[in-house]
């Protein structure tokens, strides 16, 4: 299938691990110049030698979204090495697993950072790309979330901040002069990702035969997802052939939530 994005001039954040890793990759391999940031060089010189192959141009840019400075200079430098911006993919974020299960135990600052690191990140990264796309007349604006902000269950500050993105997306996406410019605003909610060095591959290196046992009793697919199959569903979404899907929260969790 043609997407229609060779040429597409393209920024995910936090994208060198994991789902936004995957999701450079996939957008690189369908001809789409790529920026990635990420608070470590290192990890940005890993991605940028995965993107090497492809024949695009990529940009690394060293940022810790808590610092409103650092993504004011993320969007310098797209500025001044493109001058355009036409897909922005809010991934960076995370907080999941902070603070303690009893939240009378966990100091506000836990839930004011996650909050920042999702939320206020992906207002101030969209508020600062959507510019370029409605210049260009066309933009698309996918933001990462999580099957835990559209329902209960997970630590509430968790859950706080990803419903927020949700809201942020389909409230943009009722805004008649960004739409009628050719811009749309969807959000991907995935379930629980296999990822190296997160809590999940932790929890499978210390308990082998629990967690084979847990996979099977509580995931329909008997396994985790994983960020190529994220990643995926987010460049389909940022194609010509999806401009019609426009405010929408689309699940990519194999059945593992009730949610309908």
């Amino acid at each position: 299938m043609e997407l229609g994005l060779k040429g597409k001039f393209a920024l995910v954040t936090g994208g060198t691990h994991g789902i936004g890793q995957s999701i450079a990759v996939e957008l690189a391999q369908e001809g789409c110049n790529v920026a990635i940031c990420s608070r470590t060089q290192e990890r940005i010189g890993e991605t940028l030698a995965l993107l090497k192959p492809y024949s695009g141009t990529f940009l690394g840019v060293v940022a810790d979204v808590l610092d409103a400075n650092d993504i004011d200079n993320v969007i310098s430098v797209i500025d001044e090495q493109w001058g355009k911006l036409d897909i922005l993919i809010n991934n960076v974020g995370g907080g999941g697993r902070w603070g303690k299960e009893d939240i009378l135990d966990t100091p506000l600052s836990v839930w004011q950072e996650v909050y920042d690191k999702n939320t206020t990140a992906a207002i101030k990264f969209t508020t600062k790309s959507l510019p370029y796309m409605k210049k260009n007349k066309w933009g698309r604006v996918v933001t990462i979330t999580s099957i835990i902000g559209m329902m209960a269950g997970g630590r509430p500050w968790f859950n706080i901040a990803k419903a927020a993105q949700i809201a942020l997306m389909k409230n943009l996406a009722l805004n008649k002069d960004f739409v009628r410019s050719g811009i749309t605003f969807n959000s991907v909610a995935p379930g629980c990702i296999m990822i190296p060095g997160t809590g999940w591959h932790d929890e499978q290196l210390k308990n082998p035969i629990g967690f084979e046992k847990k996979m099977d009793e509580q995931f329909p697919l008997g396994r985790l997802g994983t960020p190529e199959e994220v990643a995926s569903t987010v460049v389909f979404l940022c194609s010509e052939k999806a401009s019609l899907v426009n405010g929408s929260s689309i699940l990519v969790d194999g059945g593992e939530s009730p949610i309908f």
